[in-house]
This record gives structure tokens, sequence and C-alpha cells, in this order.
């Protein structure tokens, strides 16, 4: 791993390759490590809050660090996840106080209103965000996720029933919380490396990717919060219901993966079909569909980030 270390020119940041975090205080007291890809304000584009997949960080997000990426990103880590603080009250890691969280890193970024975008839990998150908060959010951009109720939509290229793959998926968690304590001290001194990634990309759950180096970092990264931690981050976020999608009435756009076994792809399509404003894309992949396809899944965001703006604008001329 790079150690963060201060640069002049962000002062007040700490800075580890082209991402640049500063803790906040989020409502309920937490500080949590929110980070950009634009600490100077240098980006020509507009800015995109990035509700990440849960207990991950920023280097699953290849195409977003590069210096003409296209857009300003802000978003944050995970409680208790990559330097962010863990509550004082365990309880607090539902998908409301990452609701609070990110509210918190807008505010603090001093973001009104911008376009979302989630992976995987991570669309819990901004959809949730979209209901309560509607005036904060102009568009939903959906990688690999679902809006509620994810748990039973997981192990979808299985074919198992919906209550089924959540009862084995969260009894999963549940035992990894238990057996955490004998599990890290292994995960956390994995030599995780482009060997290691090419083994994991041939399993079935992560496909081929184009640069294995820049994935082992964040696989790496990944691997430094306990399993038994992660394991309660996740039950937290199982509570999460279905989100009613009768008060959307923005532009969304959902990306699924084929043979995604954490976030089904027909759920994702079923949502698309409830929402009058939404679009729906089906590539061939993983869960780790921004890792295995970077270019084409940037695309499809910035090329939609492109059409809320020119929505927006027709609306405010009328």
């Amino acid at each position: 791993m790079v150690t963060p270390a201060q640069h002049p020119e962000t002062s007040g940041y700490d800075v580890v390759g082209q991402v640049a975090f500063r803790d906040i205080l989020s409502d309920d007291g937490t500080y949590v490590r929110a980070w950009t890809n634009d600490p100077e304000g240098v980006i020509d584009g507009p800015t995109v809050v990035l509700c990440n997949g849960l207990g991950t960080n920023a280097w699953m997000w290849p195409a977003l660090l590069e210096p003409d990426c296209g857009v300003r990103v802000i978003s944050w880590n995970h409680r208790g996840v990559g330097g962010s603080e863990r509550p004082r009250d365990k309880r607090h890691v539902e998908i409301e106080h990452f609701v609070e969280d990110g509210l918190s890193v807008m505010d603090h970024f001093g973001v009104d209103r911008a376009v979302l975008m989630g992976w995987s839990m991570g669309v819990n998150t901004m959809f949730e965000l979209a209901v309560r908060n509607p005036e904060r959010v102009k568009g939903l951009f959906a990688v690999a996720g679902v809006p509620g109720d994810t748990f039973r939509t997981m192990l979808a290229p299985f074919r198992l029933p919906h209550p089924v793959a959540r009862l084995l998926t969260i009894t999963g968690c549940r035992a990894a919380k238990l057996a955490g304590w004998a599990i890290t001290p292994v995960t956390t001194r994995l030599p995780i490396g482009p060997k290691v990634v090419a083994v994991l990309t041939h399993s079935g759950f992560m496909f081929p990717v184009p640069d294995p180096e820049a994935v082992a970092v964040g696989i790496k990264e990944f691997l430094t919060t306990p399993v038994e931690w992660y394991a309660h981050l996740a039950l937290g976020t199982s509570k999460h219901a279905r989100v009613s999608l009768s008060g959307i009435d923005i532009p969304v756009r959902f990306v699924a993966a084929t043979y995604d076994v954490l976030a089904g792809a027909r759920d994702m399509a079923t949502a698309a079909e409830r929402l009058a404003s939404a679009e729906y894309f089906e590539l061939r992949g993983s869960h780790f569909i921004q890792l295995e396809q970077p270019d084409l899944v940037h695309e499809l965001l910035l090329e939609f980030v492109e059409q809320v703006d020119l929505i927006e604008s027709l609306e405010d001329a009328e």
C-alpha cells in the first residue's frame, strides 16, 4: 500500500495516488473518511456522488481515477472501513446511516444537488437518499445493484427462489461474523497481486480485467477490513427493505451484469420496468463489471450525466 502523504497543494487532505481523503463528521457524531478525485477543483466536469459498494474503496473504480475522467467524484468509506470511525452505537450501520453519511459528504463539499452513482449495496443507499431527499438528487446511475432488499436477489444465476437466496446469504454473513476472528488474520496477510487476480478472474465470481495490477490494489485494500466487521455491516444493510419507486421521477440508468451473483440482473430489469424514466443496460460480466469493462461503464456514466444536464437545462428554460 502507498502511505498517505500531505501535499502542500492539497492542504488538509491525505493524498494517496490520485485520491485525496479528509475526515468529516456525520450527523450521529461518527467521523467518516470522505474522498475525492479532485481536491484542487481542476476537473472540468460535473460532480458525481459515488455511493460505493459495501466496504469497498476508490481503487475499485479505476476509470474514475484518470485525470481526464470528465467528472469530479466525491465519496466516502463506510463506517469502520478505510479510516472511517466505527460508530459508538454499533447498530448505526444500516442504509439510513449511510444516507446520513452521504448527505454529510455532499454538505462538506458544498454540493446542493448532483447525480448519484451507486454500485452494489450503494444502489440501496442512493435510492434511499433520493426518496428521503429528492431535492438533492438530479439522477441515479445504478451499477450491479437493486433498490432495496438486496439479499433476496443474490445468487441469481443459480435461479434460487428469492426467500431461499436471502436465507442462504444472511446465514453466510452470520457465520462469517462468528468466525471472523479466525479468518481475518489470514485474509489480511494474503499476498494479493496480479497472479491472484488472474485466478480470481477465472473463478466465475469475477471475469478477466484489463488491468490486474490496479485491481490487486483495490482487493488488497478491501481485505484490510476485519471479516467480522464486514459481516456486521452486511447484516445491518440486510434490513433494508425494497424502496418504493413511485416517488422517483428523475432520470435513472441501470447497468446490470448477466452473471452477477450478488445483485440479480433480472431484478434490476424489473426495477427499471417500474420506472417511466429509467433505462436498462445489461453487459456480459460479473458483479465487478466496472473493473472488467471500465471504459464502457464510464462511457455510459458520462453519457447519462450529459443527458441529465440537458434535461435540467430544458426544464429551466421552460
